[in-house]
């Protein structure tokens, strides 16, 4: 018995002692150093962006039903994302901030990049200047001040614009309207003079040895069209002189979407002259896209 109250003794002692450590080290020094927001600006405010240059044509977007399309230096849906990333900007915050005297001292008096971007009650401008060599942060003049800011804001906005290209074939609309498609202008296809169709939910075919399956279809057209992605874009302009193999995506309006078939393999190239734009799909991808599931023995 007296070991066991020796023993709870010096258990007590050990919890006190510990409470009494707890409570009197010394406190962590909260000495961190305050973040300035660069701005108190609204994403949604903004209706049009314009990256300038000193030496190239700038490259500028316009919202049009709550969607970005990319103006200059080409005219197509741009990609939301990149754009969202130009954006950013106006949420940054900054460890530093300085007077906007001395624009020549932190690159400001010619800057490589000034980011326009409009909403209605006029433009917001920021410059970028030279970069910190002890921080590696870039000098980003706004207003009445200069920010020290990570490079990654002037890299969205100077990414190359056809770069910035939304790289899925159709709108996110189009998408949602799609009622069948004609593959009969296709070599493969061009002897069934292939169409498939979708009403109600339900697929057919004009091909009468076809065996398709309703899941079947509606995965090859979530996975091959509603979800595909370029691995890159470029321009296009079609050469009249040609005739191109070519298929139409039909949508619920009565509207057609026409693509050409620019090359098969090593990878698939099918341009939208609607848009001006070439979509590149890697083999496997591309064979998907042309080939819906008909289990045609």
């Amino acid at each position: 018995m007296k070991n066991r109250w020796i023993l709870n003794l010096v258990m007590l002692a050990v919890v006190a002692g510990l409470v009494a450590f707890l409570y009197l080290r010394p406190k962590a020094s909260n000495d961190e150093p305050s973040l300035h927001e660069v701005s108190a600006l609204m994403l949604a405010d903004f209706t049009a962006i314009k990256a300038e240059f000193p030496a190239k044509v700038p490259t500028s977007f316009e919202k049009i039903d709550g969607l970005w399309r990319m103006t200059s230096p080409y005219k197509t849906r741009a990609d939301q994302i990149s754009v969202q990333r130009i954006l950013a900007i106006i949420a940054a915050k900054s460890k530093e901030k300085f007077p906007a005297t001395d624009l020549e001292k932190y690159g400001l008096d010619k800057p490589e990049l000034r980011l326009k971007l409009t909403k209605a009650t006029g433009d917001e401008e920021f410059s970028f200047g030279t970069f910190n060599s002890v921080t590696e942060e870039q000098y980003v003049g706004y207003k009445d001040a200069v920010y020290l800011l990570s490079g990654s804001y002037a890299e969205a906005a100077t990414t190359q614009p056809i770069e910035l290209i939304e790289k899925t074939p159709l709108t996110k609309n189009e998408t949602k309207q799609i009622v069948g498609f004609d593959f009969s202008r296709l070599e493969q296809w061009q002897a069934n003079a292939l169409n498939v169709d979708v009403a109600d939910g339900k697929w057919k075919t004009n091909e009468p040895k076809a065996k398709i399956t309703q899941n079947e279809m509606n995965e090859w057209l979530d996975f091959s069209w509603k979800q595909a992605q370029a691995k890159q874009v470029e321009q296009y302009t079609p050469d009249h002189k040609i005739t191109y193999p070519s298929f139409d995506v039909k949508l619920k309006d009565g509207k057609k979407v026409h693509f050409d078939k620019i090359q098969e393999a090593p990878d698939l190239l099918i341009g939208r002259p609607d848009e001006g734009v070439m979509y590149h799909f890697s083999n496997d991808v591309g064979f998907n896209m042309l080939n819906p599931p008909l289990n045609i023995k």
